[in-house]
Order: structure tokens, then sequence, then C-alpha cells
């Protein structure tokens, strides 16, 4: 079978000859794993018919560890692009057309693993160009002496902070910034849960979709889903706050617009402040809100 699962690569000067019947897979030259035709073949038949389920799992076992993740492009702190990063992945198609070749006939011995270059959906010039109109702002301010929930909104913030919402798509608060769990350094803090004060790991992140609900709003995003707290909250004029909870509310909204829309989110002191931009060309149709105190 599959030399277990593909456990790293095994660094070593020489490899010995296979017999003819197995294939070497190799990356950069250096030896993966082996296989044989029968780990993939459909039992009781001589026919070199690939048995499709093992065969994925074998190349998703591929990609899981020869895959690169490409990075896009993002604004720094000064204002700076710093650029995309390409990634890669397994060229399945070219793969399978290298197996079924030695298959049938056997034609080499060893087969090295062709790659395929994955680009990000935001690269520099793209990031050039919708960085410069600024459709919608908000913000907030938050109390820095409690550095728990000062901890909680400093990581929802920098989670949303250089995210591109692409035309006709939707923007999820949940699935953007993720679960709020201890392992990624959410602290407990402040929540209100079904009218009362409580403490939860992430309290605090409200207050960051909050501002971004109002700095949506007036950029006259569609809103999809948004919900209040069941209590008058701080930091916003009573109505526009907008509650969020991993196992409840979200808060969602689409881009309607023909241009990318760029989320700029960033503390300041004691001051929360979302930005949203787009390019200069975007026929936009912005709202009015409630003023915040800032």
């Amino acid at each position: 079978m599959i030399i277990s699962c593909i456990l790293g690569i095994i660094l070593t000067a020489q490899q010995p000859i296979p017999p003819a019947d197995n294939l070497v897979i190799t990356k950069n030259g250096i030896h993966v794993t082996t296989i044989k035709q029968e780990d993939f073949s459909y039992p009781y038949t001589d026919l070199p018919i690939i048995d499709a389920k093992k065969y994925n799992q074998f190349l998703d076992n591929l990609d899981k560890h020869f895959s690169i993740k490409p990075e896009n492009a993002t604004i720094n702190s000064n204002g700076e692009i710093v650029g995309e990063k390409i990634g890669a992945q397994i060229h399945r198609q070219a793969f399978t057309e290298q197996l079924y070749a030695f298959l049938f006939s056997h034609q080499s011995s060893k087969l090295e693993i062709p790659m395929l270059p994955v680009y990000p959906k935001v690269d520099s010039e793209l990031l050039s160009d919708i960085s410069s109109m600024r459709i919608g702002r908000y913000v907030t301010s938050f109390n820095q002496g409690n550095k728990t929930r000062t901890n909680n909104i400093d990581l929802a913030t920098k989670a949303i902070n250089n995210y591109v919402i692409f035309p006709g798509e939707t923007f999820s608060f949940n699935k953007v910034v993720g679960k709020r769990t201890a392992s990624k350094g959410y602290l407990k803090a402040p929540v209100i849960v079904r009218g009362e004060f409580s403490e939860d790991i992430g309290g605090g992140i409200c207050q960051v979709s909050s501002t971004l609900f109002n700095a949506v709003d007036s950029a006259g995003l569609k809103i999809i889903q948004r919900f209040s707290h069941t209590r008058k909250v701080p930091y916003i004029p009573p109505g526009r706050d907008a509650t969020v909870s991993w196992y409840g509310p979200d808060f969602v909204f689409k881009n309607t617009y023909k241009e990318p829309v760029l989320i700029r989110a960033k503390t300041l002191g004691h001051l929360l402040i979302i930005n949203l931009y787009s390019s200069e060309l975007i026929e936009y149709n912005p709202r009015k809100v409630p003023n915040s105190r800032y």
C-alpha cells in the first residue's frame, strides 16, 4: 500500500532501483513515496482501471503536504502595499496523464509531482486601484483600561482589515472573523446574553461588528442580516448596533456595486476606526447614518 500517507519528504542520498511495476513519486527530485498498480486498481481485473475514490484520496494527501496557499496583497500600518504571494497546487490532470502512461506502457519508473501556480484574488495592482476612494466610515470609542475586551476588539479588527468584497459577493462577519476561541487569543469579557450581562470568550467583538455595520450602511451597501442587542450598548447610538455570536446572530452584507470594496479597520488609542474604500470609478449611493461622538 501507499507509504503511510506521505509522512514527509524522506531525505536519502540514493534510492534503490524499484521493480518495473513500481512508480517512484518525487518532489524536486526527492523521493516522496512509491506506488504500485494495485494500489489504485479495482480487484479481480488485470486492466489498469483506477479506483477513483482511492486515487482522489491519494491526490488529496499530496495536496495537503505540498500545496501552498496564495497570500493576498495587503496594506500595512504605514499605508504601504505589501505584495501578494503566488501559491501552488498539484496539477491533477498532468499527474493523472503521467500515471496512466506508466500503467499502460511503463514508460517511466519515476513521476515528478507536477504543480500549478495559484494566484491570489487580491494583487498589488487591484489593491492600489481600490484604496483611493473612501465611500464609508465610522468611528467608535472603547475603554482601553478593560484589557480583555480591548484584546478581543483588536483581534476581530485585524481579522476584517484588508478584506476585499468583490461585486455580487456577500460578507459574513462570523465567517471572516471565525470562531472566537481561546486558542486564537480571545479572552473572556462582558457580553449580553438574553438581556443580561455575563462573561464569555470574545466579549467586545460586537463593537467591531456594530462599527462595521454603520460604515457599511453609510456606503449604501445592501444589509442582508443584522440584529440589535436586547439592551442598549454605550458605544453606539440606540438601534445602530449589530450583535454577533458564533452559534447565533451574524452580520451579513452584500456588495451591490460594480467595483470591489476594501475594508480598512484599525484601533488607534481608544478609538476603533473603520473605513471602506473602492475605485474612483465606483458609482455608489451613500446614506446618512446617526453620528457617533467621533
